[in-house]
């Protein structure tokens, strides 16, 4: 009798540490978006791009993953304030565009 209590504390025991990581696995991913302009064409079009990839990947904004915007309304010399700002926050990842250059004319 006592070895059946044995062996049944010592098998619920070794489930314990497999319990706790499970429970630990729960944290949302952060992703950061850092972009040069606003939240208008075309980068709300690259963005909205980069969600739908994400979505199909299946991580969905306000369920599983939680996305940081910062728009420096095409003044550069916000970029690095901006970046700082998304670097305090910790997130998994951060993305960044660059504006597009024209090309020069000939």
């Amino acid at each position: 009798m006592r070895r059946r209590v044995f062996i049944t504390l010592l098998g619920g025991a070794a489930a314990w540490p497999l319990a706790v990581r499970a429970q630990q696995a729960t944290k949302t991913p952060r992703i950061g978006i850092l972009s040069p302009g606003r939240s208008e064409n075309p980068i709300l079009k690259m963005i909205n791009a980069f969600l739908q990839g994400m979505r199909e990947l299946g991580y969905i904004e306000g369920q599983n993953i939680t996305i940081e915007r910062r728009y420096a309304d095409w003044n550069p010399e916000r970029l690095a304030a901006l970046a700082a700002e998304l670097v305090e926050l910790k997130p998994d990842i951060i993305v960044a565009w660059r504006p597009r250059r024209s090309r020069p004319s000939k």
